[in-house]
């Protein structure tokens, strides 16, 4: 399918044709979720973690004699029922990741990448970049542009000078092509590529 290139002054500069294999397959909604569900389980740190009665400091003597007392039956100061006691099947250390087939996580990243050429919410710039580092020069690109908050996908690498100047900026992420990834492409309100990001990602997804 055709698809328009522009500048950064809104300018139409060309076009480029976009692979159907690429961004033209069904939208998969599971394949999305279950991918976005792989990337944030594998963002959590898992450093959670509380003292059971075996890690608290404490007597293990009996407290009070077996009969007699007229109460409870109690042993071990540490036991969880006890005030300072360990706490009973709290969460402790441990990595959330979980495995998932490349073969889902490919497809599910053309769905993305799909889902926003069928919203009309994907956009072929052609470069990123900027002569200075200078955020006002950006914003006022932006103004014409109207993309709100955008995700930037790049070639192989991305400009210094455009990364510095969008840093400031909010609504704005940057990502080479190698780092697409569903979630963030998801969230944005507009999917920004530029020519050479378009051919890494056929390269990357075909």
């Amino acid at each position: 399918m055709k698809c328009d290139v522009i500048s950064l002054d809104n300018k139409k500069v060309g076009s480029v044709d976009l692979d159907d294999t690429v961004f033209g397959v069904p939208v998969r909604a599971d394949l999305m979720s279950r991918t976005v569900n792989w990337q944030l389980a594998k963002r959590r740190a898992g450093t959670h973690a509380t003292k059971g009665r075996s890690d608290v400091a404490g007597t293990t003597k009996k407290s009070v004699n077996q009969k007699g007392s007229g109460g409870a039956r109690h042993g071990n100061k540490k036991a969880p029922q006890m005030r300072g006691g360990g706490v009973a099947f709290g969460p402790h250390v441990r990595d959330h990741g979980f495995s998932l087939q490349k073969k889902v996580r490919k497809l599910a990243l053309k769905s993305a990448l799909s889902s926003k050429q069928a919203d009309g919410k994907l956009i072929v710039l052609d470069e990123a970049k900027l002569k200075l580092a200078k955020t006002a020069d950006l914003v006022k690109s932006l103004a014409k542009l109207g993309w709100g908050r955008a995700l930037v996908i790049d070639g192989a690498e991305i400009d210094t000078n455009f990364h510095l100047a969008a840093n400031n900026l909010v609504e704005i992420n940057i990502l080479p092509s190698q780092g697409a990834n569903v979630y963030d492409i998801l969230r944005s309100d507009t999917l920004v590529l530029t020519k050479d990001a378009v051919e890494k990602l056929v390269e990357r997804l075909k």
